[in-house]
């Protein structure tokens, strides 16, 4: 991807001097046990119950963190901090790519009469405090739509290479545009349609649908970009895309399948997916809500 010497955008905010000291042996785990043994005094076993049930509930929306309940963000301190030039090249590569985004989805947005609202890139090490609890470097990238908000450890990188076997510049470049693609489906109302079916037995499907759209959505970004692809580059976000499908990870992780508990679809459907809005490359053609579930 030839990406040098063009626009950097300037949402991408730099966090990588700060660091978070848990706070599990004490602290606010501290007051959380207070909480349990005064609610057991005053109304017995079946408050702590009824604490327990409403807890869970709030984490089930999203609502509760438990690691900020734990004391798990601890205290924020800087910390001297010198990336690699390699890490430093990737950062602004990131900048790169995030203002692609913001090119194209500005002008998409304008074409169905709606204005585009820029995202926030996060770059943090190891762990930082989102406005959707704690981001953990073990998380991965991933998209918090309460601050609008992308959040990446550039360590993942090194495991995409690594670990999924899905090296190259383009493959990093389509997991930013398929968290991108969060955003654009939150700008639309579509996280909140899916954030709606948690707790429901069809939540999974749900999740699956949201997701193969984020892939579709990444396609049609890499449309708008194809004058700066390389050779190659499309077989990388393919390799992305297969290395990373529910099916894939299970199978290296457990050494079965499990359909049930898709949240993401299998590679096939994200490389088929991604490949959709690469040639289609708009909004329209990407509804993964319309189709039947077993047509996905």
């Amino acid at each position: 991807m030839r990406w040098k010497g063009r626009r950097r955008s300037s949402n991408v905010k730099d966090v990588r001097h700060t660091r978070q000291r848990a706070r599990f042996a004490g602290g606010s785990s501290r007051g959380l046990i207070g909480i349990v043994g005064w609610v057991l005094r005053t109304f017995g076993i079946k408050g702590v119950v009824v604490l327990g049930a409403l807890g869970f509930a709030g984490w089930q929306l999203g609502l509760l963190d438990p690691a900020m309940l734990l004391g798990g963000a601890g205290q924020v301190r800087s910390a001297n901090y010198s990336p690699s030039p390699q890490e430093e090249e990737q950062y602004q590569f990131v900048e790169v790519v995030l203002a692609d985004t913001e090119d194209m989805w500005k002008r998409e947005f304008q074409r169905i009469g709606r204005q585009y609202r820029e995202p926030t890139l996060v770059i943090f090490r190891d762990q930082y405090t989102s406005g959707c609890g704690r981001a953990d470097a073990r998380m991965g990238p991933f998209y918090c739509p309460r601050d609008q908000s992308i959040y990446i450890d550039l360590g993942f990188y090194d495991d995409l290479a690594q670990q999924f076997d899905a090296p190259g510049d383009f493959a990093q470049a389509f997991v930013i545009a398929h968290e991108i693609g969060h955003h654009v489906q939150n700008l639309l109302g579509l996280v909140e349609k899916v954030a709606s079916r948690r707790g429901q037995p069809d939540y999974n499907e749900y999740s699956v649908r949201l997701e193969l759209q984020a892939d579709y959505l990444a396609g049609a970004w890499a449309r708008h970009n194809q004058r700066y692809l390389d050779a190659g580059d499309i077989e990388e976000a393919m390799r992305a895309a297969n290395q990373i499908g529910d099916d894939a990870i299970q199978k290296r992780t457990q050494g079965r399948v499990t359909p049930a508990a898709f949240t993401h679809g299998t590679s096939e459907q994200r490389m088929r997916w991604f490949k959709l809005g690469f040639k289609n490359g708009t909004l329209e053609g990407g509804d993964t809500f319309r189709l039947p579930y077993d047509q996905l």
